[in-house]
């Protein structure tokens, strides 16, 4: 289930938002038959609509915080607050759950489903099992974060979520469906920080049959975090003088890797004339993230890739070509040798007949 992070924007666009996150949330929880949770909501066909978003808080209320960064020694514990907002016309009690953190193959943050068991950083949360809030209103929760004495220095993920869980069906069968509002809690523990990336590339030609057109290469990176912190990196290639990022990234937006994670990352290069066996650069400019958002510029990883782009079309015209010229060439001397032929032929008839008597 994706996490959306939520801001303090107009109620208008607000509750919209979190009723499209919920819509969504329950259509694919549905399909994936979620395991019943600890609490349940009834949510009949008759009742409205429940909506609500979930933020990172203080004492007194939201903090402007999209999600939690904290940075600790083994053995220590911290205090937060996370602040749900019930944007519904009927008081709901929701279910507070955290959770092992990941980034899906799309790039977003979300958090182990309920009936998966967390082992890492989700298990390093405690609050409140649940927490009732009124129509309209908000109630802060606080949360103590503790890390293990024997925890890894790095960073390490987790998730934490409101969440409401119904079970019913219009045609009698019964459906469980999970619906989770939340933001993530990124944990660095204090030790010796390692940065490192591991990337392997691949490239296919994709060859046009016009002639007169070029083709393109397609470059797959595949990328792993091997180190113990989260990095932000950009892979790229450059051809003719041009800079081609990964689909879905640019200068300001990258990828992010948390520690472990492996992504695999696809370049499009159009406009590439095929010239026979090729290398191109694959570069991955990386960076590690600090807890307070600011990122530590590293060595780019940097790989050549090759690749066969045989010109078949342009060769095919090439023989073609070469088949006409022979063609009018044997055409001319078969001509050629048949004119001196026929010129000989005529000088014999001229001597037989001058030779008559």
């Amino acid at each position: 289930m994706r996490l959306p992070f939520l801001g303090q924007a107009g109620l208008g666009h607000l509750r919209r938002a979190v009723l499209a996150m919920y819509l969504v949330a329950s259509i694919v929880l549905a399909s994936a038959a979620f395991a019943p949770a600890g609490f349940a909501t009834t949510g009949g066909a008759t009742e409205s609509p429940v909506t609500w978003a979930v933020t990172p808080a203080d004492a007194a209320g939201p903090d402007g915080r999209s999600w939690v960064e904290l940075e600790l020694d083994p053995g220590a514990s911290v205090d937060e607050h996370l602040a749900v907002r019930n944007l519904s016309d009927r008081d709901v009690t929701f279910a507070l759950t955290a959770a092992d953190g990941y980034f899906t193959p799309t790039g977003r943050f979300n958090m182990l489903p309920g009936d998966k068991q967390s082992v890492a950083a989700g298990t390093w949360i405690s609050m409140d099992k649940t927490v009732t809030v009124a129509a309209g209103g908000t109630a802060v929760v606080p949360f103590t974060v503790t890390v293990p004495d024997n925890a890894t220095p790095g960073d390490h993920a987790a998730g934490i979520a409101a969440s409401i869980y119904s079970q019913g069906g219009s045609d009698g069968t019964q459906l469980g469906v999970e619906s989770r509002v939340g933001f993530r809690v990124m944990t660095r523990v204090k030790g010796e920080v390692r940065p490192a990336l591991s990337m392997k590339a691949t490239a296919s030609y994709d060859m046009s049959w016009n002639p007169l057109e070029p083709g393109s290469a397609d470059l797959t990176v595949d990328l792993e975090n091997t180190g113990n912190v989260r990095l932000s990196v950009d892979p790229s290639t450059m051809v003719n003088d041009a800079r081609w990022p990964a689909a879905g990234t640019e200068e300001a937006r990258t990828l992010e890797l948390l520690p472990g994670d492996r992504r695999t990352v696809s370049i499009h290069v159009p406009q590439v004339w095929p010239l026979g066996m090729m290398t191109l650069p694959v570069t991955v400019s990386q960076g590690v993230i600090a807890p307070d958002g600011a990122t530590q510029s590293l060595d780019p990883v940097q790989e050549s890739v090759t690749l066969w782009a045989i010109p078949w079309p342009q060769l095919a015209v090439l023989v073609a070509l070469l088949l006409l010229f022979a063609g009018l060439f044997l055409g001319r001397k078969r001509r050629k040798k048949e004119l001196v032929r026929l010129v000989e032929e005529a000088r014999e008839a001229g001597r037989r007949e001058a030779e008559t008597p």
